[in-house]
């Protein structure tokens, strides 16, 4: 790998460390915060819920900032909203939640639409690994998140807690200001081809199959540490069951694409991955309490998997970085907006139950939809799939 993409590799998994604190923060510190602030779970949901429905909306105008500040400056932008949603935390009303929740979502908007691209644009052979080491980075912020903000709300307050990953949001920002190379600064400006991909069946498709991965992800990154809150756990222990989770899917964000891009043929993966995301949504369904660390494993090992590979057949339709970028964009904004509506739904189900069983059912179902996508994802008919 050259030195220059070493370095660019290096930046994004710095950014990529950023996307994710802000939610995985929430769900250990839900208790004090709902206590704060009088929420319901329903109302709680929306901290998730809203920021990966800015994703979506900010997805598809992300061409546009890609001309106005290009990729260099659209990152940078993003990694400082994110840090100031963080820093919006400081103030414990729900006012101030919910406005930090609308700004993380279109900083994490802007970066995760205009990284791919860039991956795709500088990664040459090396493509499947940057996605792979960019996606581990994501998780790994989530794993650092969940593990250790209960330990701080314990010894800061919950609002505090969450506010201090305002700090590595900052130091990132700074950083890639300073040491993003050259070829990644503002270009010529490409005509945007968005609205083509609203009459393809295969963009539909893909967008559909990475919105209910997502949600699941963003369900269990949401409720899973409550979860274990409502079966008798500390705080501390749950965030723990949380960052478990997220270790696995930082081993499998890394491994899978690694030898899935050894193969023509994703699709043995992508069951696989999706094997192990039923059997952990059936195990903490029906079996709650029962086996929990096996069927949270299996849990993040699917979720874990089933990200990256996603986005790589996404990037296996595009034949140059310009259409990778527009067919991310379409991907992402309707996916991310059908991923909100499952933690919504999951906090909904809470308050309407009392329970989390018909949460984790509700999601297992899904699951079994894109097993079913799966099979029509032939390799020697992906780009003919997207004209068609």
């Amino acid at each position: 790998m050259p030195s220059q993409t070493r370095l660019l590799t290096l930046l994004i998994l710095l950014c990529g460390l950023n996307l994710r604190p802000i939610l995985a923060a929430t769900g250990p510190l839900l208790e004090p915060l709902r206590a704060a602030t009088g929420l319901s779970f329903g109302g709680a949901a929306l901290l998730t819920t809203l920021p990966v429905a800015m994703i979506g909306l900010c997805a598809f105008a992300l061409p546009l900032f890609r001309r106005w500040l290009g990729s260099k400056g659209g990152i940078l932008s993003g990694v400082l909203l994110i840090g100031a949603a963080c820093l919006l935390r400081l103030l414990p009303d729900t006012t101030s939640l919910m406005l930090s929740a609308a700004l993380a979502g279109l900083g994490i908007a802007i970066v995760q639409a205009l990284v791919p691209a860039l991956i795709k644009q500088h990664g040459g052979r090396h493509v499947s690994l940057m996605m792979g080491l960019y996606v581990t980075s994501i998780m790994g912020g989530a794993t650092l998140a969940a593990a250790s903000t209960p330990w701080l709300g314990s010894a800061l307050g919950w609002s505090q807690a969450m506010a201090l990953w305002a700090l590595p949001a900052v130091l990132t920002a700074l950083l890639w200001q300073w040491r993003a190379p050259a070829d990644c600064q503002q270009h010529a400006a490409v005509p945007s081809h968005i609205g083509r991909l609203f009459g393809r069946r295969r963009a539909w498709s893909l967008a559909l199959y990475f919105g209910i991965g997502t949600g699941v992800y963003v369900c269990t990154l949401a409720w899973l540490a409550p979860f274990f809150v409502f079966l008798g756990y500390s705080s501390q222990q749950a965030g723990l069951m949380l960052s478990y989770m997220t270790a696995f899917e930082v081993a499998t964000g890394l491994l899978l694409p690694l030898l899935a891009a050894r193969h023509s043929d994703a699709r043995p993966w992508l069951l696989a991955t999706l094997a192990a995301n039923l059997l952990g949504l059936a195990g903490l369904a029906w079996l709650p309490g029962q086996h929990s660390l096996l069927f949270v494993a299996l849990l993040g090992a699917g979720i874990g998997g089933l990200f990256p590979l996603t986005m790589i057949l996404t990037l296996q339709h595009a034949d140059d970085p310009h259409t990778a970028g527009d067919l991310t964009a379409f991907v992402q904004g309707v996916g991310y907006l059908l991923a909100a509506v499952a933690p919504f739904a999951a906090g909904w189900l809470r308050d309407l139950t009392a329970s989390y069983a018909l949460s984790w059912q509700m999601l297992a179902g899904t699951v079994l939809l894109l097993l079913l996508m799966t099979l029509s994802y032939h390799p020697a008919r992906l780009r003919s799939a997207l004209l068609g």
